[in-house]
């Protein structure tokens, strides 16, 4: 979708995507997918994928987070989630990702979660 968006940033051993617009079935979703890889193939193992801007995520969009969470576990990296909107929350919930995917508030305490 032109809409969606992905930007990231590196602080230190971190890097912070941050995602803008829906986060569904088609090319957002693989979007989401390809800088997973890239990052992971530039031996970036210390992920936060920032969901500020997200203002949509479908059962696609849950699916390439599960993907993106396996691929950092198989590539003995993190992954962790940064201010998801309340919508976002309750599907977190409701798929019982929230159970698996550590979710924070503020940039600082997930960055300092990695320590």
């Amino acid at each position: 979708m032109p809409s969606s968006m992905v930007t990231f940033r590196e602080v230190g051993a971190v890097t912070i995507v941050e995602l803008r617009g829906s986060l569904m079935l088609g090319e957002s979703s693989a979007l989401l997918r390809k800088t997973i890889y890239e990052l992971i193939g530039n031996q970036r193992h210390k992920i936060i994928l920032n969901f500020r801007d997200v203002t949509a995520i479908d059962s696609a969009g849950v699916g390439e987070l599960v993907a993106a969470y396996t691929a950092m576990k198989n590539s003995q990296g993190c992954l962790k989630l940064l201010n998801p909107p309340k919508k976002i929350c309750s599907m977190l919930e409701l798929t019982r990702l929230s159970d698996v995917l550590e979710v924070y508030t503020e940039e600082d305490s997930a960055l300092r979660s990695f320590d």
